[in-house]
C-alpha cells in the first residue's frame, strides 16, 4: 500500500457536503474515541477503526502535497501500524521503559467535504501532552481525517497530522499522535 501512487492523499478540492446535527453529533464522538483509544494505549481497538487499506501520514514539512516525492516524520500503511503496536506493547522494548503516556484534547472539528472517492474529510485541531521519563512535550497541530462508510460508521481511510512545528527536529515519535 505504501507504495500504491493512486492513493489520494490530498484534502481538496472536495464536494461540499451538508450533514444533520445528529451525523455530526456522531463524527465528534468518532473522533473524540479515537483520541481515547490511543490516550489509554488501546492499540488493538484503534487499529480497528480503520480500513485495510489505510494510510497514516505525519508530513515533514509546511504544505507538503506528497509523502512519495518527500520524506515525512511517519507514513505508515496497515503493517507499519500493527508493527508500531506491537513494539509499544511488548515488555522488552526499552525505549517504552517507563512507556509514554499521552493525553490529547480535540477541538474545532469541521466536516471539509467529500474527496473524489466518496471519503467524508474532517479537520480538526489537537494540543498533546506527551510524558516519558520525567519529561514533558508538547504537540500540536492539525488532523485531517478520511473517512470511509462502514455500516452505521466510518472507518479510517486516511489520517494525515500536519504540526504546527513539523519541520523542527524532533526526538522519536514513540506513539501514534
Amino acid at each position: 500500500m505504501l507504495l500504491d501512487l493512486d492513493f489520494d492523499v490530498s484534502v481538496a478540492p472536495l464536494q461540499a457536503v451538508e450533514l444533520p446535527t445528529e451525523t455530526l453529533m456522531k463524527l465528534q464522538q468518532f473522533l473524540y474515541r479515537e483520541a481515547r483509544l490511543l490516550d489509554e494505549r488501546r492499540w488493538a481497538e484503534w487499529l480497528a477503526l480503520w480500513t485495510d487499506d489505510g494510510l497514516y501520514w505525519i508530513p515533514q514539512q509546511h504544505g507538503q502535497a506528497s509523502p512519495y516525492d518527500h520524506i515525512s516524520l511517519a507514513f505508515e500503511d496497515r503493517m507499519l501500524r500493527e508493527v508500531r503496536a506491537r513494539r509499544l506493547e511488548n515488555v522488552r522494548n526499552w525505549s517504552q521503559q517507563p512507556p509514554t503516556h499521552a493525553t490529547r484534547l480535540v477541538g474545532n472539528i469541521s466536516v471539509e467535504g467529500v474527496d473524489a472517492g466518496g471519503n467524508l474529510v474532517l479537520r480538526s485541531v489537537f494540543q498533546m501532552t506527551e510524558w516519558r521519563k520525567k519529561e514533558t512535550r508538547q504537540l500540536a497541530g492539525t488532523c485531517w481525517h478520511k473517512l470511509a462508510t462502514d455500516g452505521d460508521g466510518w472507518k479510517l481511510r486516511m489520517k494525515r497530522v500536519d504540526l504546527v512545528n513539523c519541520d523542527a527536529t524532533h526526538e522519536n515519535l514513540e506513539v501514534f499522535i
